[in-house]
């Protein structure tokens, strides 16, 4: 039993008579009276009562009728949902990135994804990038975006990563003019400054300890544990200085920054997915809307100049 013997059935059910339904179906009559002996033989019932001119349904025809159009109906149902998966007006995304990435790189990201394509759910994850890596290798995302290091290389064997930007670590400052005349700050002097630095678990805080720990420096902390939009707040309110990636400047006209020297600490940001997994259609479009963007923030566009580039 197939959908065409179905279709065949119904049809002929609809109007009566086999000439008409074939017309119908665009089919001979000769073709179609094979289809519908081949569905009774699979049945092992007449399904019609065949009269000259005059055809009716069977008790076997007559139980068949409303399950084969629903039948048909969730045949076309299918298509018609596979067809929106398939055009991008239905379907739904998992995208992981770290905190520091939401205020920047993903906001645009979804944002233009969403304008171009309102119908596909979006599901956003926050975390650090190792709980990002093991969210992504068990399935629960479709892509995600983590931060790697020299000394966090963030990745597993299971997955495909590919870097997209190279972004500087700043230090950001409230007020008209927090660092004086200074265009850039070595890591002693900002060891001296009072600082608001990130919860444990952010990467960017183990770059940061790392850096302090490697130079025997103890840095001046004034508050930690903020998430991103509240340290630089904090920051913006003169309780102290940050060390944040560079992308986090862009639409914030009440932070100033300085480049950080000796050492100049950097983070490479990357897309992750699974290898062994075929992206969806939605997953694709995200994967370039986001390629896109980080294009975007590496040739200028964003007003960051050279904090910002294309990794590789």
């Amino acid at each position: 039993m197939n959908l065409e013997q179905l279709r065949g059935f119904v049809e002929v059910a609809r109007v009566g008579h086999f000439t008409r339904a074939a017309e119908t179906l665009h089919l001979t009559q000769p073709s179609l009276s094979r289809q519908i002996a081949a569905l009774e033989h699979d049945l092992g019932s007449e399904l019609f009562h065949r009269a000259r001119g005059h055809i009716t349904l069977t008790a076997a025809g007559e139980a068949l009728w409303p399950v084969a159009r629903r039948m048909l109906a969730d045949a076309e149902d299918i298509r018609r949902q596979m067809t929106e998966l398939t055009d991008l007006r239905r379907g739904r995304i998992r995208l992981g990135a770290t905190p520091t990435l939401c205020v920047s790189l993903v906001a645009d990201a979804l944002a233009a994804f969403h304008a171009d394509h309102p119908g596909i759910e979006l599901h956003l994850t926050e975390r650090g990038s190792r709980g990002l890596i093991e969210e992504l290798t068990a399935g629960a995302l479709d892509l995600a975006l983590v931060i790697t290091s020299d000394a966090h290389p963030a990745t597993a064997p299971s997955l495909v990563r590919s870097p997209l930007l190279t972004e500087e670590l700043v230090v950001v400052g409230g007020g008209p003019s927090p660092f004086g005349s200074r265009g850039t700050l070595t890591l002693p002097e900002l060891a001296r400054m009072p600082q608001i630095v990130f919860p444990s678990s952010y990467d960017l805080r183990a770059t940061l300890d790392e850096a302090f720990r490697s130079a025997g420096l103890t840095p001046t902390v004034v508050l930690e544990g903020a998430e991103m939009d509240a340290v630089l707040r904090f920051v913006e309110l003169q309780m102290g200085v940050a060390l944040v990636p560079a992308m986090v400047l862009k639409d914030r006209p009440g932070l100033s920054s300085v480049r950080l020297v000796q050492p100049r600490l950097t983070r490479t940001v990357s897309l992750a997915r699974r290898q062994d997994v075929q992206p969806t259609r939605a997953a694709a479009a995200m994967h370039r809307m986001i390629l896109q963007t980080a294009d975007s923030l590496a040739t200028g566009d964003s007003g960051l100049g050279p904090l910002v580039s294309r990794a590789g």
